[in-house]
């Protein structure tokens, strides 16, 4: 099935610019071709163009990055909004987002992803998805009641270099004639699958609780591990320094951070393990002048799913 015969595809209409949206904070999801953050890139005191139950796909910048909006939204002229020609349940619209993105890798700056090339993107049919879509409900995001809110202040935030928060230490060369099948995670400069290339036999391996962060191939992709783990040298490793620990929900609020530098490097300027040492990045800070783990922590706890990390 294609997805022309289950969405109807259009570039969002009556858009507004995001210069627009910045200067008029609000309430109201503002999508953008952001990858981060569900698409949103800020909220506006703007009336909403769309309702929830639908998909946006970006067809510039990261292309195709694909989410649904389970709320009524906002966008601009640079993403594409997708509204199922009948109606289709949370966990529907969640499957066919994560097949969008398993396309993604058909387009780029070199071949946007247009409405019509959108369109004839191959999809499984609603009668051969899996069954586990077909189970209780989940709950929309953005309807869940939260314990504790935490707002996130831009003037409580200070700079830190990755070298004072982090003990970072560089992977090592595993050759193929060296490399067996087993179960131990091998961890490669890929964007996805939690930077798991394949599974090896190795006695040598890394302890888990840490980050690791591409320097060459998928520069700047970051990720947790939390099972011990080989990693490549195309790959440099981050523990927490001793007057901090680190876990999964700290981790998750610092690789956000991390991705968002990401920008800086690339094939001719590789993140070398010396420049991330350098690398300033911004957290919660306290008063005292250290990084609020604890906030940190507590703002991952508070977000939809985050007892699924």
């Amino acid at each position: 099935m294609k997805l022309k015969e289950l969405f109807e595809v259009e570039i969002c209409k009556n858009h507004i610019p995001l210069s627009f949206a910045k200067d008029n904070p609000g309430t109201v999801p503002y999508v953008t071709t952001t990858a981060n953050n569900n698409g949103v890139e800020c909220y506006v005191d703007y009336p909403a163009q769309y309702t929830g139950g639908k998909i946006t796909v970006s067809k510039d910048g990261d292309s195709a990055d694909a989410f649904v909006q389970f709320v009524p939204f906002c966008g601009n002229e640079k993403i594409m909004v997708l509204t199922p020609k009948k109606r289709l349940t949370d966990k529907e619209l969640l499957f066919y987002s994560l097949l969008i993105n398993r396309n993604k890798y058909k387009f780029g700056y070199g071949r946007k992803c247009s409405v019509a090339r959108l369109k004839e993107i191959e999809l499984m049919d609603l009668c051969d998805l899996p069954q586990w879509i077909y189970n209780t409900e989940i709950k929309p995001i953005g309807t869940e009641v939260n314990e504790c809110k935490c707002v996130l202040k831009e003037e409580d935030w200070n700079e830190y270099k990755l070298g004072e928060l982090f003990e970072l230490k560089k992977g090592k060369r595993l050759t193929k004639a060296d490399m067996f099948l087993g179960q131990i995670n091998y961890i490669g400069a890929i964007s996805e699958n939690n930077g798991v290339r394949e599974k090896i036999d190795t006695e040598t391996i890394w302890k888990p609780n840490c980050i690791t962060v591409n320097y060459n191939g998928s520069v700047g992709a970051a990720f947790y591990q939390m099972e011990p783990f080989w990693a490549s040298d195309d790959v440099n490793v981050l523990y927490a320094k001793d007057f901090w620990e680190l876990n999964q929900y700290i981790a998750m609020f610092i690789i956000t951070v991390i991705k968002a530098n990401k920008y800086r490097f690339g094939y001719g300027r590789k993140w070398t393990l010396e420049k991330m040492k350098d690398t300033v990045i911004k957290l919660p800070g306290k008063k005292d002048g250290l990084p609020d783990f604890e906030y940190m922590e507590r703002y991952i706890k508070t977000l939809p799913y985050s007892d699924r990390i």
